[in-house]
């Protein structure tokens, strides 16, 4: 019940406020501190004990002060004049203060009023310093903070361990592990407190690997760890992949009888999902009585990380059903699984919740956001997101450029890594492949040479398999397929198979038979099973027409028991992403689907179409290859989203392979004959169909 001036009549007779305030307890502590509730509450008592002169009391003062400060929410400004009111304060009026600050989120002031503490003579005690030395935790204030280290040798509390465990609290907040591993390792009595503190620190910093070796310390030395020690263990084994002991950490919990501790359950979820036991994780999460957003988020990020990104999604649609706000590690999860299957909608609902609660477009959330959009082929909507971040580091820009030079605006991504340079912003070795892929996708064979020399000379980047890899693409992309050739021979490094995969594909565009084969013997040493390289060279002998040999490498896979990887085309409509396969009539809709082909086939023919056979099974009869180029999967999928969606609306699609010529040329015929925008997404590259055009101009 909150006190007040009625309530106090309770234990007195007589209503004169002398008399009610003369009735106080010689220690009024508890009366004060568990009947002030509000503070008016407050202010009733301290009126009444100026009145009294109890206010002269010391204790009394302090009491209030207690009160206001640390109990009663929102009345710092009425601890302060209780504060100014005390003639002379002493130590433990100054302590109250500043915890009062610290823990109402107001360090700076608590720094402050240390400083005033000092400037009138009044000496800090063992309570003091931590909380000055939390307050300069927060604000990460670490010249302070060494300052006020300092300040403990010369008071004497040097030695103090409540104190010390503070100090490495507030080091390893800063970022200074190693000052904080000193203070931990000049300490002859260390708790558990000050062990979790140097967790602490070093999980803050990414040290994982020194969290795991502190806790072979720690078992060394004899000391029982808590759920806080198994919860740093839990995080850092994850980040490792030490699922070793991940388990170990299990078994303790399960030993202690801990499994309804839900915080630590929900690190294990975290720790196998990351250790790649995704199952496992689902197993503890589907156990759970109560799930909060950590545990959620833990869990749906798992599934991303583990490429698993439907079932991510899926997870997402469970927990806007339970009703649980998503927090920035989820979003980011999200986000990243919708640019990997391409689901635009889903995607698109993620901005406009953030837009709707407002979050903090925090470098981290917008550049997931951009890199989701970019990968859609909303290129724009990226641009967009990237304009709107309050601040960018160098991925923000490195996902800028390469989603330009993906979505066929390559010039354009050089302007930005210009004007990257401009704001001071540092390459690294990411920013310079995307760089080099937009010199490939735009045909800009002499900059990228230049480039490529840039990176070495003028920014200090060794070049790695990557950027070769890029530059092998640039040259074979040109026709200049013996260059490229001749520059896999020279590599410092061993070429691995996707460099020579690279070499192969302009092969096959360039129709280079010779080298070709070169490629697929490099190929056969590196990764022999990988079908789509033999595929590659069946059809480079199937575009000079060498039949007979497209054939016998279609055989030869067949010995080797080498099965081709089924070209697939998706689509996302009302949040669920349907899937369509070559010739492929599972499709709940498939009668209507295949119906719709064979009219936009008739219609496109009818605009000047003609049907590249050679993209045909090699199986197929003569009669039959025109119908099998028709239903590749892309062309189900235009099909299927001609069907859903209203006119004028922009379709998606994302493909698993490169797409083939006919397809390419088909949907820029239907983009034109059906007045629809038709992105598609490959393996390579975004294709931005309109009006008859592509954005690759051709060249993919």
């Amino acid at each position: 019940m909150a006190f007040s001036l009625s309530s106090c009549k309770a234990f007195t007779p007589t209503a004169t406020t002398a008399t009610i305030v003369s009735q106080f307890p010689e220690n009024p502590r508890t009366l004060i501190l568990e009947q002030c509730k509000t503070i008016r509450d407050t202010n009733q008592i301290h009126a009444c004990a100026i009145k009294t002169g109890h206010i002269l009391n010391p204790n009394f003062a302090e009491h209030l002060l207690e009160s206001s400060s640390i109990l009663i929410p929102g009345s710092m400004d009425y601890a302060l004049s209780i504060f100014r009111g005390i003639d002379e304060p002493n130590t433990a009026a100054y302590n109250i203060l500043i915890r009062g600050f610290t823990l109402k989120s107001c360090p700076e002031n608590a720094i402050l009023i240390f400083k005033q503490m000092l400037e009138s003579s009044v000496d800090p005690d063992t309570y003091t310093f931590p909380c000055v030395l939390k307050a300069c935790s927060k604000l990460k204030a670490l010249k302070e903070g060494e300052q006020m280290h300092a300040q403990l040798f010369k008071f004497g509390f040097g030695s103090h361990e409540f104190v010390q465990n503070t100090l490495i609290h507030l080091y390893g907040n800063c970022g200074r592990v190693q000052v904080a591993r000193r203070v931990f390792d000049g300490m002859l009595l260390k708790g558990i407190v000050t062990w979790n503190s140097m967790f602490a620190g070093y999980s803050k910093s990414g040290c994982w690997e020194e969290v795991v070796k502190l806790f072979h310390e720690m078992l060394q030395c004899d000391v029982a760890f808590d759920d806080v020690t198994m919860i740093s263990v839990l995080t850092a084994s994850g980040r490792l992949g030490d699922l070793k002991l991940g388990e170990l950490i299990n078994d303790s919990i399960e030993a202690k009888g801990l499994k309804g501790n839900l915080n630590l359950i929900t690190s294990l979820v975290d720790m196998y999902a990351k250790c790649g036991r995704v199952d496992t994780a689902r197993r503890l999460f589907d156990e759970m009585p109560q799930r909060d957003v950590v545990a959620w988020s833990a869990m749906i990020s798992g599934y991303s990380q583990s490429n698993r990104c439907r079932e991510a999604l899926s997870l997402f649609h469970q927990m806007q059903k339970a009703k649980v706000d998503p927090n920035e590690i989820t979003l980011v999860s999200v986000l990243s699984s919708c640019a990997v299957l391409g689901a635009f909608e889903t995607g698109k609902w993620v901005h406009s919740f953030i837009k709707r609660k407002r979050l903090k477009l925090t470098v981290t959330l917008g550049t997931a956001l951009m890199d989701f959009y970019a990968k859609c082929g909303s290129i724009d909507d990226s641009f967009e997101v990237f304009e709107k971040m309050p601040s960018k580091n160098v991925l923000s820009w490195t996902v800028l450029i390469q989603g330009l030079a993906n979505n066929g605006q390559g010039r354009k991504a050089l302007q930005f890594f210009s004007l990257m340079q401009k704001n001071n912003i540092e390459p690294n070795d990411v920013t310079f492949i995307g760089v080099l892929s937009a010199c490939s996708h735009a045909g800009l064979v002499d900059e990228g040479r230049g480039f490529f020399v840039s990176m070495n000379r003028d920014f200090g980047i060794e070049p790695r398999i990557e950027h070769y890899g890029c530059m092998v693409d640039i040259l074979g992309r040109a026709g200049l397929i013996e260059e490229a050739y001749q520059f896999i021979k020279n590599l410092p490094i061993e070429p691995n198979s996707v460099v020579w995969r690279t070499l192969l594909a302009s092969c096959k565009v360039h129709k280079n038979v010779e080298i070709g084969e070169e490629s697929l013997k490099q190929l056969a040493k590196l990764d022999p099973t990988h079908s789509g390289d033999y595929i590659l060279l069946s059809n480079i002998y199937a575009s000079v027409g060498w039949w007979e040999y497209a054939l016998k490498v279609r055989s030869l896979m067949k010995e080797k028991g080498i099965k081709k990887t089924p070209g697939c085309s998706s689509i996302e409509l009302d949040g669920v992403i349907h899937e369509f396969f070559a010739e492929d009539s599972s499709h709940p809709q498939s009668k209507e689907i295949y119906g719709a082909v064979e009219d936009i086939i008739k219609r496109i023919k009818s605009a000047g179409y003609v049907p590249n056979t050679a993209e045909a099974r090699l199986d197929a009869e003569e009669d039959e290859k025109e119908a099998s180029v028709s239903h590749h999967s892309e062309k189900l999928a235009i099909a299927f989203g001609l069907i859903k969606t209203s006119p004028g609306t922009t379709i998606r699609i994302s493909k698993n392979l490169r797409v083939c010529t006919d397809c390419h040329t088909a949907t820029k015929m239907i983009s034109r004959v059906y007045n629809r925008e038709i992105v598609v997404r490959d393996r390579n590259r975004f294709h931005h169909f309109k009006e008859g055009f592509c954005s690759c101009n051709d060249y993919w």
